[in-house]
């Protein structure tokens, strides 16, 4: 079942959207060629307790870390380490947060050092490029009387005809007092398929994609999920709330 929101609720959701989204554009500055992954985890954490939220991946399912640090073949979900950034690499980032009772939920992904690139890796450019632009496409579908069927279409039609793949293992989710809720949104699908999507629906719509083929392995640190065949992968997400009128993107500032 998926829950209908408030307008109160939407307005909270909101703020810790607001919040997230400042704390993740402080991160995308820190995240610098010879920055260790867990270095960005503990900046995620300790500007989350001076919002005054809570961190919401950390212990959720087992996860060790705040935030997820998903490098080059990495897609989602890669626990901090102690590995340093290198100059060309395709870093994806996801971090989530409660906020008065409310979750919000985003992930940005970007190439590392590119200002001091003579040549930024065309395809990892490209791939960011064409899954940022997924996601836009995505927000604008999310309109009552649309489906998920439609919005996951929007996704898979895009994406693949810029010749990359669109993960088909992992999706986006509904999102609200709880981190995960009604629905599962699949970047794929058919047109007119799926629930109806209403006003006071808040969801999460996160494109995942590969240069390669979309299939998935288990990474070895037990968490994260990598490309099996080796390609680059990003992920872009936000959390978006349903009005009469449209989708409003709430993790942005």
């Amino acid at each position: 079942m998926v829950l209908i929101k408030t307008a109160k609720e939407i307005k909270t959701i909101k703020e810790a959207g607001f919040i997230l989204a400042r704390i993740m554009r402080e991160l995308e500055n820190l995240a610098e060629p010879g920055a260790t992954t867990e270095y960005l985890n503990r900046a995620a954490e300790a500007l989350i307790l001076k919002y005054g939220a809570q961190p919401a991946f950390k212990g959720y399912e087992g996860f060790p870390a705040t935030l997820c640090t998903s490098v080059n073949t990495q897609v989602v979900h890669a626990v901090p380490s102690d590995y340093r950034l290198k100059p060309g690499d395709l870093l994806s980032l996801d971090l989530g947060l409660k906020h008065k009772g409310f979750y919000a939920d985003m992930a940005v992904s970007k190439i590392v050092g590119a200002d001091c690139l003579a040549e930024p890796d065309f395809e990892a450019s490209r791939l960011i490029k064409v899954c940022r632009k997924a996601l836009k496409l995505a927000v604008k579908k999310a309109r009552p009387g649309n489906t998920f069927g439609d919005v996951g279409n929007t996704i898979q039609r895009f994406v693949e005809g810029q010749g990359f793949q669109v993960v088909r293992d992992l999706c986006g989710h509904g999102i609200g007092r709880k981190l995960h809720e009604e629905p599962k949104i699949l970047n794929y699908g058919k047109r007119r398929t799926g629930e109806t999507i209403k006003a006071g629906m808040v969801f999460c719509l996160e494109p995942m994609i590969t240069a390669g083929d979309w299939r998935l392995k288990k990474g070895k640190d037990g968490f994260s999920f990598e490309t099996r065949d080796g390609s680059l992968s990003a992920h872009f997400e936000h959390t978006i709330a349903v009005l009469e009128k449209g989708a409003e993107i709430l993790t942005k500032i």
